[in-house]
């Protein structure tokens, strides 16, 4: 076991932690690569020999030192790979590391669904579980011809390679995040469309605040909105599922002003001329994300913009001085 699989458990809109957690990692190998909003992945081959203690036991360490400089506590999965120490991650629980041995690979794999492999979507899911192939065990001992005619000849060969424990991935070091994203779910099959739109202002107003904390712009906006039932079920720019309406938009410049935000997502949700539909959840995901200071801004003269960007200021201070949750999200004026 060489591979950690990290995930801090940061409160929500902390992203700005994650460096910092990042540099306790770097302590130990150069080779971390970053899973925003609250994880990552560490190489420890070298580690292991230049400390002379296993990955399990450099995960106690991290674990300890997270929470003695932190305050945060983390989950933590090992495995010969990072595919491997990804899927060990699901099983793992604070205070355990849950390790993949690397001669009990098939054993661990057996009875996991095939949903848990990397790259295995929901349709693809279905057509193997379709065939009786709904454990990686069954997909490992199914001939390759067999998947090859299934899903395809590379995804076949793939799909072979990864139910058998066959890791061929690395640890990219620096990767940086091209996407945020947040939700919200509702109590109820909601009818009511201003608490559609108090839900797109709150969910604009929180990928706004997790934006500027990283000290990011984005480029475009995807929203799906997901329904009760089939009767409002379309598609746009960016597909769909079954019950749900997916649309994107680019905005006409970069940013993390949740002002812009929200009037764009205002704009999504209003294209869809929705006739009493019934919401089950709104998320909305932030994508094309670059470094403010490389993003150009158009100079405003508007007071009001202003005084929002202001007032924005303000909150991101009281967030940073007094935790995420000192100023919630939906509560400021867009």
């Amino acid at each position: 076991m060489t591979i950690l699989c990290v995930r801090f458990q940061l409160p929500p809109m902390y992203e700005a932690a994650l460096p910092g957690l990042l540099g306790l990692l770097e302590e130990f190998t150069p080779v971390v690569e970053a899973l925003p909003p609250d994880g990552a992945l560490a190489d420890l081959r070298g580690a292991e020999r230049y400390f002379g203690r296993d990955a399990v036991e450099l995960a106690s360490v991290i674990r300890v030192r997270a929470l003695a400089h932190h305050g945060i506590d983390c989950v933590i999965g090992a495995g010969p790979g990072p595919m491997l120490a990804r899927i060990a991650l699901r099983d793992a629980r604070p205070g355990v590391t849950r390790a993949v041995p690397v001669d009990a690979v098939a054993e661990f794999l057996a009875d996991k669904p095939v949903a848990v492999l990397p790259g295995v979507g929901a349709a693809t899911a279905r057509t193997l579980c379709e065939y009786g192939l709904d454990t990686l065990g069954r997909v490992a001992a199914a001939p390759l011809s067999t998947l090859q005619r299934l899903v395809g000849a590379k995804a076949g060969r793939d799909l072979h390679e990864k139910a058998n424990g066959i890791d061929r991935g690395r640890v990219v070091p620096n990767a940086v995040s091209r996407s945020l994203a947040t939700e919200r779910p509702f109590d109820r099959d909601e009818l009511d469309p201003e608490r559609h739109r108090r839900a797109l202002l709150s969910a604009a107003e929180e990928i706004g605040a997790r934006l500027r904390a990283v000290e990011k712009v984005c480029r475009t906006l995807t929203l799906t909105v997901r329904y009760a039932d089939l009767s409002h079920s379309r598609t746009g720019s960016s597909g769909g599922t079954p019950n749900a309406t997916t649309r994107s938009r680019t905005l006409t410049e970069p940013t993390a002003h949740s002002a812009a935000l929200a009037k764009t997502v205002y704009g999504m949700y209003d294209a869809l001329g929705l006739q009493r539909a019934r919401v089950r959840a709104i998320a909305l995901r932030a994508e094309g994300l670059t470094p403010a200071e490389q993003a150009s801004h158009q100079l405003s003269f508007d007071p009001v913009d202003e005084r929002v960007r202001r007032i924005e200021e303000v909150a991101d201070r009281a967030r940073a001085k007094f935790g995420p949750r000192a100023v919630m999200p939906g509560r400021l004026a867009a």
